[in-house]
């Protein structure tokens, strides 16, 4: 595959379960693609639909979970395969990293069975003695011992377990590889260990990564490109160093404002809570708790606006008449919101 070809393309992906108050709408319309050897940071408050987002991808969403749009992997459109299709590429292509190993890890099963069982189950041609290869030379590249190829779960850290789920999504050698909150619970020495090993793992191997975190600082440091999600949908995407630099959309900035660095002289919150995705806000999602927010921004959806390199969905960015860019008063906003 040629570097400038994408390993994986979404659009308009959403992602919608079923509730007793009615569908959620966990996934709306996202659309992204990725390169080899990319990575894209995943960012958003909790609750915005990020792991939903991940999860989508891999197909590990509930039976009778509603997914549309299309998923183009590898030049396949996985959305049209037959699931039993679908779920053999999990794992031999696409690589899922959890972000938390000790729910994962089956803690009456030595390590070794856990990469036996993957490769016999992914890679069929494999024999034992290939297996075994494979997996200590996936344990080796990320710097855990063959002493400890037959030891249980719960003999490692945290750290150490962390490694291990990574070792064994590297094992299967995915084109594709989710991490989901891959140092969540960490120590920030353990947490830098890990974020070296990913960048390890990209100049080797060069999978495709899509990195879901609530972190801005591991962004800055591990992704090439960023996409900010709101309530089930990206409301600004493009490269690190320019949406850290000039964000477009009021989510993003409030987001960067937000986060501590040794400069911080003062702690700034985003006012509110995400919404209710059942019901979520008409128009702009992000309405209710923009400092900005506008008649308009109530009334039609936001337009797109900027290059397919860098664009965000936002009003502010997109010329409109007076009237429609008054300022929206909380009693709007309000009456707005319950509609």
């Amino acid at each position: 595959m040629s570097p400038t070809e994408s390993v994986l393309d979404v659009q308009d992906l959403r992602v919608w379960y079923a509730g007793p108050a009615g569908p959620v709408r966990a996934v709306d319309e996202v659309s992204f693609s990725l390169k080899p050897g990319e990575v894209l940071g995943l960012v958003g408050e909790s609750g915005c639909g990020k792991s939903t987002l991940g999860r989508g991808l891999m197909g590990l969403v509930p039976r009778g979970a509603a997914v549309d749009g299309t998923v183009t992997f590898d030049g396949t459109d996985l959305l049209a395969l037959p699931r039993k299709q679908r779920d053999r590429l999990r794992g031999g292509g696409m690589g899922l990293i959890f972000q938390e190993p000790m729910t994962r890890l089956d803690p009456l099963m030595k390590v070794s069975d856990h990469f036996d069982e993957a490769l016999r189950v992914h890679a069929p041609e494999l024999k034992k003695a290939q297996r075994r290869d494979r997996a200590l030379e996936a344990l080796r590249a990320l710097g855990i011992p063959p002493t400890r190829y037959d030891t249980y779960p719960h003999e490692f850290s945290g750290g150490m377990r962390q490694r291990i789920m990574i070792a064994l999504t590297l094992a299967l050698q995915p084109k594709f590889i989710v991490a989901d909150e891959p140092t969540t619970a960490l120590d920030v020495l353990v947490e830098a260990q890990i974020l070296r090993i990913l960048a390890d793992i990209r100049k080797q191997f060069h999978p495709a990564i899509l990195l879901i975190t609530h972190n801005l600082g591991i962004v800055a440091e591990a992704c090439d490109r960023v996409a900010v999600m709101y309530a089930g949908r990206i409301v600004e995407q493009g490269p690190v160093r320019e949406i850290f630099a000039d964000p477009q959309h009021p989510y993003t900035r409030a987001l960067l404002k937000s986060t501590i660095s040794l400069s911080t002289q003062e702690l700034h919150s985003i006012p509110g809570a995400p919404p209710d995705l059942v019901r979520p806000p008409q128009a702009c999602r992000f309405h209710p708790r923009c400092e900005h927010a506008m008649r308009i921004c109530a009334d039609q959806d936001p337009p797109t606006v900027g290059t397919p390199n860098h664009h965000a969905e936002c009003w502010l960015l997109q010329p409109a008449d007076d009237e429609s860019r008054r300022p929206l008063t909380r009693q709007e906003v309000s009456v707005a919101d319950e509609a």
